[in-house]
């Protein structure tokens, strides 16, 4: 990712805490680019309510990415968080693509929404005003809260600028994207509401407070694999298959209908236009929370964090730093650290965090009991690491988890990496091989967590047809 990839290798002692310290402390002050209607953009660092950090793993180069923009659309309000996880050949530079455009293609179809919306008030403003007098605060949505759209319009800005994305990132000819992709875990923060939207398997939490003052991690997405019925039932329809190799029973993944490639291991991407006619769809799943006091932040991150580290345990870790900057490296910093002591026979994957913090005082202190385990200084929460048995925190995992050890696309035949889509040619039967070692089974867990849309029902139950896609030409 250029400038925001991170090259250091993380040995096997302690972190070096006044290095990175001071490493993050160069990248509080400046690294910010004017982005669409004087946004503050940031690809990497740290601002006073956002920590970002990326490491490159094993497996090559990082093809993780990730963006901040805070004052989206000129709101000082609003902020926009989103992470990337390329796979493929050329994921790191769909990844990339899609970190630097997508963002400019939503903040316009939010300001366009938000002019349509005045225009229609500075028109109907009387006979709204006295419906909206008669019906109060009919669906929970308060008359002072300062957004200028109804939350239904939210979900439908998303869905239209992901496939603009999809879309124009297939019209890209300096990206092959026939068999690479991204995942999009995205989010917008607009005073105490909160839209998320999802597409592929990174991943999205909140730490909230339960009734003892405890910490509470709360799952805004679901990890969007082949295996989970409504996916696979579109996939099938659609005429693609679903299944997983003998060497990777747990690992379900995307197939052609006469060819065993692409193997996508998630249900929903950008790029990966091999399947988008086999049920691979754009379409992001989006849900909406409202905030309240009790929430403290919200981490988005790749499959590299999640894949060695629980919900639970990275709540702990971010809740446990001394300085808020340095909290995205903590928690990678642990998953690398995780991946070689859990999985030593395995490549550590790519991983990139950012951290949200939705309050201006210190959010967390010694007093809550799980933090006690960890030391809020940071060379005493990294030794102590060994020492605290995290495994006995697998029970806090709420949804199912990608491979440990496989990648998220199986082998690519070199045939099918840069071919249109109207010249396909599957006349020959691929053979798989991986490099890697095969890893231990994974249990699947389907939970959502995410509040749905006031005025907008069964928003995550909805899926778009593939014919609403047509044929794309790479």
């Amino acid at each position: 990712m250029g400038a925001c990839c991170s090259r250091e290798t993380y040995g096997d002692g302690v972190v070096e805490v006044a290095i990175a310290e001071k490493e993050q402390e160069d990248d509080e002050e400046g690294h910010i680019i004017i982005g669409d209607y004087g946004a503050r953009m940031r690809l990497y660092g740290a601002s006073k309510y956002t920590s970002m950090y990326t490491q490159q793993g094993r497996k090559g180069i990082n093809q993780d990415a990730m963006t901040v923009w805070e004052e989206f659309t000129g709101d000082k309000d609003m902020l926009f968080c989103g992470v990337f996880d390329g796979h493929g050949p050329y994921g790191h530079k769909v990844a990339r693509h899609v970190r630097d455009t997508l963002p400019s293609t939503l903040s316009r179809a939010i300001k366009t929404s938000q002019n349509n919306s005045f225009k229609r008030r500075d028109v109907d403003g009387k006979e709204d005003n006295k419906v909206n007098k008669n019906e109060g605060d009919r669906d929970n949505i308060d008359d002072d809260d300062s957004s200028s759209l109804l939350l239904s319009s939210w979900e439908t800005n998303f869905i239209k600028s992901f496939k603009a994305m999809d879309e124009e990132l297939s019209l890209d000819a300096s990206i092959d994207s026939f068999c690479s992709g991204t995942t999009a875990v995205t989010i917008i923060k607009e005073g105490n509401h909160l839209i998320i939207a999802n597409l592929g398997d990174s991943r999205a939490i909140l730490c909230s407070r339960g009734p003892k003052n405890q910490l509470v991690p709360v799952q805004l997405t679901v990890d969007l694999k082949p295996n989970i019925t409504s996916e696979a039932e579109r996939i099938k329809n659609s005429n693609g298959r679903v299944f997983a190799l003998d060497q990777e029973p747990e690992v379900f993944r995307i197939w052609m209908p006469d060819e065993d490639c692409p193997g996508l291991a998630m249900a929903r991407a950008f790029g990966d236009f091999c399947l988008k006619d086999y049920g691979l769809i754009s379409t992001p799943e989006v849900s909406y929370r409202k905030l309240t006091d009790k929430d403290e932040f919200v981490v988005l991150a790749t499959d590299g964090v999640w894949d060695v580290l629980t919900n639970y345990e990275v709540v702990k870790i971010v809740a446990s730093v001394r300085k808020r900057s340095m909290a995205a490296k903590l928690v990678v910093k642990y998953a690398a650290r995780a991946w070689r002591s859990k999985y030593p026979g395995c490549k550590v994957d790519d991983c990139a965090v950012i951290c949200l913090f939705l309050k201006d005082r210190t959010l967390l202190t010694r007093s809550f009991s799980e933090v006690t385990q960890l030391s809020v200084n940071h060379s005493e929460l990294e030794a102590s690491y060994s020492d605290v048995n995290l495994g006995k925190l697998e029970t806090y995992s709420e949804v199912s988890r990608a491979s440990l050890n496989h990648s998220e696309i199986a082998a690519v035949p070199r045939k099918f990496r840069s071919k249109k889509r109207d010249g396909i040619s599957i006349n020959s039967r691929t053979a798989l091989n991986s490099e890697e070692n095969d890893g231990p089974s994974v249990r699947f867990y389907e939970v959502n967590s995410s509040g749905k849309f006031p005025r907008l029902r069964n928003v995550l139950s909805r899926r778009k047809s593939t014919k609403d896609y047509g044929a794309i030409e790479a």
